[in-house]
């Protein structure tokens, strides 16, 4: 479809010609080219750092570029603020999303359109019909978005750009936090949009849906443009190597394990959130040694509460946590650590939790370490030679051991986080989202430590937002879904649609 538009020289939607743009010495865009049609999905692929966000934040009006130029429609323009860019007919759907909870969908719809609120609810509501029913979107005008689904809030937001007059659409990883079915109806709104002559821009890290919905892929590395490649011509693989600088083997090990006696047994965990609902509710599993069990569910689904309340940092209301046998639901942190139980817990504040931004690698080793430590004198030996064993195996971008860690890349500093926690020698790893923000080879990297381990006897929790690595990685998958247990599947055996159906709510028998 693109190639053949081309063909006939069609005007693009977008064109930025030899785009620059430095952040004091680190640039982050190099003479980037980029061409987007009308009635294209245009796909962004890079590794975190590439500059795919740098160059969509000058295009929606947020930075200037350095130098460079930037046509709309064939128009040169130079965007001073985000008000001017959505004047051209530009929308960025946010990976987190800009919605005000407690107003409705009509509300949020109107809030900084510009109209005011003397529309009436009635003509306000005929006109979002009338873009719902151009687009496939099927958007309720008076429903609060606190009572929405995840998906329902992502057509919200596409809702919100289109009713601005939007013609060509950003969308920063519109998938991350969607189950399997919400993503093929968010792909039938997308194909409808570029039917009807919209440009969509995708920047996401799924390689499998970035084959299936685009026309189109450039692929960014190190802050220049290598390549546009069409759909249609190319592979993952090919894709991959454009990414990285390198051939990247794709396939995850999973190795089997032998059910033996449980070495974590949960039964009945309860915990109340701030908002006197429950986070966890009567959540109940056994983890075997040797087992990696991954965690499936939509955000928010009470990942975080189950990670903390075995770690010992989230009070249970009820129920009992059985580790070797014996009751740790009340122990201390510091108690269940001397047990063997570590947490890899990767939030995405990822230096609010695990490591002191100001130290650097070796302090944060001994922050960890400093209580098993005998006498009154901290020795840096060991832990200076710790990180550097860390450094080494996880191939961590860093001037020194001695750097503080606030300097350091994202996937920099998940990977000091992870390699810590597996260094220490576990008997049970907690590992919420560990691959997040890391490049693809980084990734496989860790997949083949979580192995080792799991080689070891030891007993892995894995949190995942990406279904094809729980069902290649994992041995059962567990979901969960507003607090609840909807199901524990055995993964040789299961689906992405099944998970994705316990994910939305549905009950599903243990495998």
């Amino acid at each position: 479809m693109a190639a053949e538009q081309d063909s006939v020289n069609v005007t693009p939607a977008i064109e930025m010609r030899g785009i620059s743009k430095a952040f004091g010495s680190v640039v982050a865009n190099n003479d980037i080219n980029l061409t987007v049609l009308p009635g294209e999905i245009h796909a962004l692929l890079g590794e975190n750092g590439a500059g795919k966000s740098t160059l969509m934040n000058m295009l929606s009006g947020i930075y200037r570029p350095d130098s460079g130029s930037v046509f709309v429609q064939g128009e040169e323009v130079h965007f001073a603020s985000p008000k001017e860019s959505i004047a051209k007919g530009i929308g960025m759907i946010h990976q987190h999303f800009k919605l005000v909870d407690v107003m409705t969908a009509r509300d949020n719809i109107n809030l900084g359109s510009g109209e005011g609120f003397f529309l009436s609810n009635k003509k306000l509501d005929h006109r979002i019909r009338e873009l719902s029913d151009r687009y496939g979107l099927d958007v309720n005008p008076g429903k609060k978005v606190y009572e929405m689904s995840v998906g329902e809030k992502q057509t919200l937001e596409i809702l919100k750009v289109l009713y601005r007059g939007a013609r060509i659409l950003i969308m920063d990883e519109p998938t991350a936090v969607l189950t399997p079915q919400e993503i093929d109806r968010l792909f039938a709104i997308v194909r409808n949009m570029k039917n009807e002559g919209c440009a969509i821009i995708i920047i996401t890290h799924k390689l499998g849906e970035v084959m299936e919905i685009s026309d189109r892929i450039t692929v960014l590395r190190k802050g220049e443009s290598i390549g546009t490649l069409e759909t249609m011509k190319t592979d993952a693989a090919t894709l991959i190597e454009m990414m990285v600088g390198r051939r990247v083997d794709l396939s995850i090990r999973r190795e089997t394990f032998k059910h033996e006696e449980p070495l974590l047994k949960l039964d009945g965990v309860t915990v109340i959130d701030k908002d006197k609902k429950a986070a966890l509710d009567l959540v109940g599993f056994d983890l075997f040694p040797g087992e990696i069990l991954g965690i499936a569910g939509v955000a928010g689904s009470g990942q975080k509460e189950l990670c903390e309340t075995i770690a010992g940092l989230q009070h249970a209301e009820k129920g009992r946590i059985f580790f070797e046998g014996s009751n740790i639901l009340g122990k201390s942190p510091r108690d269940i650590i001397r047990l063997g139980i570590r947490m890899g817990f990767i939030p995405e504040d990822r230096l609010g939790m695990g490591l002191v931004g100001s130290m650097d690698i070796v302090h944060n080793i001994i922050l960890k370490e400093y209580q098993s430590q005998r006498g009154i004198v901290l020795h840096r030996g060991p832990s200076a030679e710790k990180a550097r064993r860390i450094v080494e195996r996880l191939d961590i971008l860093t001037p020194s051991i001695y750097t503080p860690v606030a300097r350091l890349s994202g996937g920099n500093i998940q990977k000091v986080l992870l390699g810590r926690e597996i260094d220490s020698s576990p008997k049970v790893l907690i590992t919420a989202y560990p691959v997040r923000g890391l490049d693809i080879g980084a990734s496989y990297r860790i997949y083949d430590l979580l192995n080792e381990q799991k080689e070891l006897g030891v007993g892995i929790i894995f949190v995942g937002e990406d279904l094809d690595v729980l069902l290649g990685l994992c041995d059962r998958i567990l979901v969960l879904s507003c607090g609840r247990i909807t199901g524990m599947l055995n993964a040789r055996l299961t689906t992405k649609e099944e998970i994705g159906y316990l994910m939305a709510g549905g009950q599903g028998a243990a495998s």
